[in-house]
Order: C-alpha cells, then sequence, then structure tokens
C-alpha cells in the first residue's frame, strides 16, 4: 500500500503536468517533504494517510509556531497541505479534506517596493546600452522590456513561444495561473527589443520558446531571475531588484499615469479587482510622501 511519501510524489507529478511554476513546485515540495519529517519517527516510516487528523495536523501547526515561522511562510505551508488533501480527496484515498479545519495566520499587510518610473527607465536603458558584457545582450534587454513593459510573471515570461507574439499588431498571447489565457499589448521599445532577441536567437529546429539558454533550450525562471539580479545589482546597485519588481511597476506606474483599475486588472490577469487594489495603496502611500515633503502646512 502506497505511504505518504509516495502520495506526495504522485501529487509534485501532476501539479507538475499541470504546468504548476518551478517556483511554486520547489517550495510545495519543501514544504511537504519538512511535512513528512516531522511525522516520522527516527528510523521509521510518518503514519498512513488515514491516520492523520485534525489533531496530528494541529501539532504540526504548533510546531511552526513554536520555531516562530513568519505568516507568510506558515500559510504557505498550509496551502501546499490543503492542496495534497484536495489531491487525495480526488483520488480516493482519504474521505475528507481535514487540512481545510487549520486556521490560516492572518499575514501582515506589507506594500510592495516599486522603483520610481525614473529608476525602472534609467536601469533598463542601461540594458539597452550595452553596459553589461554579457553573451546574450538582445535577449537580456527583451525580458526587461517585457517584464516592464507587459507585467508578465516570471513564470510567463519564460513561457512565451515565437507563435505568442504579434509583431505586426503588438500582442502577446500570455499563459496566467491555472493555465488562463490573456492578451496583452507591448510598445514600440518591447517590439525592438523583441525583434532584436529573435534576430539573435539560436535555437535547434523544433525550439519554440522565444528566450533560451546558453545551450539553446528554454530559459528556466531561475535563470531569468538570475539574469535581472545580475543587472540590477551591477547596474543600479540594487539587489532588492526582481522580476516581479517590474510587474509592480508596470502597475503602480499605469495607475498613477491615470488608467482604469479593471484595466490593469485585465492586463494583469488578476482573477480578483481586490488584488488589483493594493496598487492603489502604493500610490496613495507615493501621494502622501510628495504631500508632505512641499506641503507647507504638512
Amino acid at each position: 500500500m502506497p505511504g505518504l511519501k509516495d502520495h506526495v510524489e504522485r501529487f509534485l507529478a501532476e501539479l507538475k503536468q499541470e504546468n504548476v511554476s518551478a517556483h511554486t513546485l520547489r517550495a510545495y515540495a519543501a514544504d511537504l517533504r519538512q511535512f513528512i519529517d516531522y511525522l516520522s519517527p527516527p528510523g521509521a516510516e510518518p503514519p498512513p494517510v488515514e491516520k492523520l487528523d485534525t489533531l496530528v495536523l494541529r501539532e504540526w501547526l504548533g510546531d511552526l509556531y513554536r520555531r516562530r515561522l513568519a505568516a507568510v511562510s506558515m500559510r504557505r505551508k498550509i496551502a501546499a497541505l490543503r492542496s495534497l488533501f484536495r489531491f487525495l480527496v480526488a483520488h480516493g484515498v482519504v474521505e475528507t479534506n481535514v487540512a481545510r479545519l487549520l486556521r490560516t495566520p492572518r499575514a501582515p499587510k506589507t506594500l510592495p517596493r516599486v522603483p520610481t518610473a525614473e529608476q525602472t527607465n534609467s536601469l533598463i536603458d542601461q540594458v539597452a546600452a550595452g553596459r553589461l558584457e554579457r553573451p546574450f545582450p538582445a535577449r537580456d534587454l527583451a525580458i526587461f522590456e517585457l517584464l516592464y513593459g507587459c507585467g508578465l510573471r516570471i513564470s510567463e515570461l519564460v513561457a512565451v513561444n515565437l507563435a505568442d507574439l504579434d509583431l505586426a499588431e503588438r500582442w502577446l498571447l500570455v499563459r496566467g495561473k491555472g493555465k488562463k489565457e490573456r492578451q496583452v499589448p507591448f510598445g514600440a521599445k518591447a517590439s525592438a527589443a523583441i525583434e532584436g532577441c529573435i534576430a539573435a536567437r539560436q535555437a535547434p529546429p523544433r525550439e519554440t520558446a522565444l528566450f533560451l539558454n546558453h545551450r539553446g533550450g528554454r530559459l528556466t525562471d531561475r535563470g531569468a531571475r538570475g539574469i535581472v539580479k545580475l543587472y540590477a545589482t551591477a547596474l543600479a546597485g540594487d539587489a532588492s531588484i526582481h522580476p516581479h519588481s517590474f510587474r509592480h511597476a508596470f502597475a503602480t506606474h499605469l495607475l498613477s499615469d491615470g488608467a482604469d483599475l479593471r484595466a490593469i486588472q485585465e492586463l494583469l490577469g488578476h482573477a480578483r479587482l481586490s488584488t488589483t487594489q493594493k496598487y492603489t495603496q502604493v500610490s496613495l502611500t507615493e501621494l502622501m510622501k510628495v504631500y508632505d515633503k512641499a506641503h507647507p502646512k504638512a
């Protein structure tokens, strides 16, 4: 009879088939293997999944609290466990998702750190000017232009295929979370960067990816993150800038210049408007900074 480890491996394999982002897959794998380790006595196997009840899960959750894990990390671990039990219920291994009864700790509300339009454009302009000697400068520039020009998630960026691009009309087909697709426009600078990337692209005959690694295969999200961090550190002196910084900048700068919130929601591929509304708080925060600095009565 399959044990907990076997079920976790089957669950992770199914997630991979569903094209879940590599980042999420790595996080869930680590969280669930830590869960198995917690349940495993020294030199023994963990209990069968049928024996895992709410009491066991609450003891595990209590251990997370004792270790003083951040609320965000605890929320992710609980989400991984709930997803695992949904999988087990769907496959008839257990009858109920006991992980649903776990109380999720409330995460502190933090606003994303957003580079200004000047900082963002300065960095991209330096990438375009070839300030760093890199083996694939055209590819690197296209990465930055699409991250900022389209507000893509890193998983969406590396998933772009040549067939997804409409260079004549400047539209990009984006595959987002949950296999949802959306159309996103891009501007003249992004278009020029994409054309430069395609012209310099050297790939095997059947490779469909726009962005390639040094071996001619599809660039991974980890590889793209490394590229962004390298340029941000070397050119902007800021290692905290990451691919999602450009997604935040895309939304915040559009909102600051008068774009409709629902239009931004569509461009970002957010399922709920409430997710997009956090950018209004960022804009209000920046507005208050300007007020406090400039108004004589502030």
